[in-house]
């Protein structure tokens, strides 16, 4: 790539025209961003990856944890779903936080505090001091996500971000497809081993890498283009002016008015519109995650290991759901319809579980369904809050649509652990959590204009 001349470095087109510097006509900026995606998108998929795995290995742990412990399934239920409660508390602070002093500190204070706090869910012996290691996990994990999908505001334009976001959400499915089989294996060949159970080797073992991509996130990555030493005069100048002229481009501060952007966040109908529809697919996918092993077990699958690589197999869908979809939606710069259909065909999959309790093979095939188009829709969805909110709601509101949206982490699996606690069954509860994606899939459709989230070019 040609290097920048010694021109002052003014941010504007005009600039760019000038005989030396880069453009987006001689294909310098699909270069640039090819760059930058290799940079930075297989560390940030990495401590997805761990993040969702020590947020839902406890639906491994389950399988003898709640026998050790004498845990019912409201308890589990409750448990898995407290976790939301504290994520969402801590959203907002976090993402306001990380405009002020950046993504590496706060990145390395979240993976940090996350993996210590995992780690030691290993010494729970009681139903409060597990209601308390998943309130705190929630706690010091809940700036993640809404961090990353706000940082990537920072280096990619609306056009190219669902793609980029498809791809850091894909871990959300590896997790799935390896967490089964390396949590069933650590239960089952660790077990006994230094005098403890496999559930709590499986919590130490799976909380220690994220302390480490917690130091790696310090030292490798960069706050924005402008402070990317890895990247010319010239390649920031193009990254700046390519996300100043997109109309999707969220790059407002907050700076010096945090109470005023949270005001603005807060009274923007758009932001419930899209924290409702988010509900919805949230509901969908933690009813998924953390059920998937009872589920598994209940068709008479007794090994740990291999209700560990049966549950792959569904996660293996949900990754071709995740790209497939992403894809799509990208190639035909559409949004609603993607969502929308995808969580909708998701729940009608998901209530004919209830019909094949009988049929492994058949269960496993519905399964897929499910995970492929509710990863699919609940992934695809982050792209749409960057473009959709307003510059100056865009920081906040994106937290905001986490944080609201979430609550049916909450909802869905304590509603499923207290109607299986007093039925013996799931199947009220699915057909709940099914009629709830239904509303969020007609929701999007309805609420979301289609002119709004007209993609760029």
């Amino acid at each position: 790539m040609a290097r920048a001349t010694n021109h002052p470095t003014a941010h504007s087109t005009a600039a760019l025209d000038e005989p030396g510097m880069l453009t987006r006509e001689s294909g310098d900026l699909d270069r640039l961003y090819r760059k930058i995606t290799l940079r930075l998108m297989p560390l940030l998929f990495l401590c997805y990856l761990f993040a969702f795995l020590d947020r839902i290995n406890i639906g491994y742990a389950k399988l003898e944890m709640s026998s050790d412990l004498g845990f019912s399934e409201a308890v589990y239920g409750l448990g898995a779903g407290i976790f939301f409660f504290s994520y969402l508390m801590f959203e907002v602070p976090s993402n306001m936080l990380l405009e002020r002093v950046g993504a590496r500190l706060t990145m390395l204070r979240i993976l940090v505090l996350w993996g210590i706090t995992s780690a030691a869910t290993m010494f729970v012996s009681s139903a409060t001091q597990f209601y308390v290691a998943r309130f705190l996990l929630g706690v010091f994990e809940g700036g993640f996500f809404p961090g990353i999908i706000l940082y990537l505001t920072y280096w990619f334009p609306s056009a190219r971000r669902g793609l980029v976001t498809g791809m850091f959400m894909f871990a959300v499915p590896i997790a799935g497809i390896i967490g089964g089989p390396v949590s069933g294996s650590i239960m089952t060949w660790m077990d006994g081993a230094g005098g403890m159970r496999g559930w709590q080797w499986m919590f130490l073992l799976e909380g220690i890498p994220s302390i480490l991509l917690g130091l790696i996130c310090y030292f490798y990555l960069a706050d924005t283009p402008a402070k990317a030493k890895w990247l010319s005069a010239a390649e920031q100048e193009l990254v700046m002016t390519v996300l100043a002229e997109d109309k999707g481009s969220q790059q407002g501060s907050m700076h010096g008015d945090a109470a005023g952007q949270f005001r603005k966040a807060v009274t923007d109908g758009r932001v419930w519109v899209l924290a409702l529809i988010y509900f919805s697919a949230a509901c969908g996918n933690y009813a998924f995650t953390f059920w998937l092993p009872t589920m598994i077990k209940s068709l008479g699958v007794s090994s740990l290991v291999q209700i560990g690589w049966y549950s792959a197999i569904p996660y293996l869908f949900a990754g071709f759901g995740v790209m497939g979809i992403s894809w799509s939606s990208d190639r035909f710069k559409e949004r609603r319809w993607h969502v929308a259909a995808s969580l909708i065909v998701a729940a009608a999959a998901l209530s004919l579980t209830t019909f094949t309790t009988d049929s492994l093979a058949m269960s496993m095939v519905l399964l897929c369904f499910v995970a492929f188009f509710e990863f699919g829709a609940a992934i695809l969805f982050w792209a749409i809050p960057p473009t959709y909110l307003s510059k100056e709601a865009a920081p906040v509101g994106i937290a905001l649509v986490s944080s609201i949206g979430v609550i049916g982490g909450f909802v869905s699996p304590t509603l499923l652990g207290f109607i299986k606690s007093q039925t013996g069954s799931l199947d009220y509860g699915m057909y709940a959590v099914a009629g709830i994606m239904v509303i969020g899939g007609l929701m999007t459709l309805v609420a979301l204009p289609a002119k709004a989230l007209k993609v760029g070019n």
